[in-house]
């Protein structure tokens, strides 16, 4: 009988995607022998109220562009193709429908896991995944009923920076993929 594949899915906005999230996703595949990492851009995050995210299509392609040549990255649009906001035990039974026998994680950092008892449902989510937790210091508290695999990492990039760069022009920015910079400016996204 052979081993479960184990999948990973990581939830954001990717607007846009930059190489902390990539570093992440590269971390917890390697410390964890994942088969898979899913990156999975929200439709419309519960957490980012009155946040309106670029174009769905232009967060994939940035997402596409970024996960060229990692065989283990999947890019996959099943929030973007339900209305409504985005919500993780959603996306988590969901892919635990899809693929019964594969072992499922959720990569998240530290201060999601901290604000995790807010999210709509977290016990649903808990039941489907494995947490694996990006911790910037000291270790994340455990929680009973939820399995967490602490991580060490920390990248400074922030969206909201690189997207600020690129409205005052910029045509690069180190936090960033050549490839998706690239897109980033003959789209003219983040431009006013």
């Amino acid at each position: 009988m052979s081993e479960p594949r184990k999948i990973a899915l990581f939830g954001g906005t990717f607007d846009p995607v930059h190489l902390g999230h990539m570093q992440m996703a590269g971390l917890a595949q390697q410390a964890l022998a994942l088969d898979e990492v899913r990156l999975v851009p929200c439709r419309i995050s519960p957490h980012k109220s009155g946040y309106e995210p670029t174009p769905a299509d232009a967060r994939l392609e940035m997402l596409r562009r970024a996960t060229v040549g990692l065989p283990w990255a999947v890019v996959d649009d099943c929030e973007v193709r339900r209305d409504g906001a985005s919500f993780s035990y959603t996306t988590a039974e969901a892919m635990r429908a899809r693929d019964s026998a594969a072992r499922l994680y959720w990569i998240m950092g530290e201060d999601q896991w901290a604000a995790l008892p807010q999210w709509r449902h977290p016990e649903r989510l808990a039941s489907c995944v494995e947490f694996i937790v990006f911790s910037r210091g000291g270790a994340p508290q455990p929680r009973d009923g939820y399995v967490m695999h602490a991580l060490a990492g920390t990248h400074p990039a922030s969206a909201t920076v690189i997207r600020e760069a690129f409205v005052r022009g910029d045509t690069s920015h180190p936090w960033v993929a050549p490839a998706v910079a690239e897109w980033i400016v003959s789209r003219g996204l983040y431009r006013r």
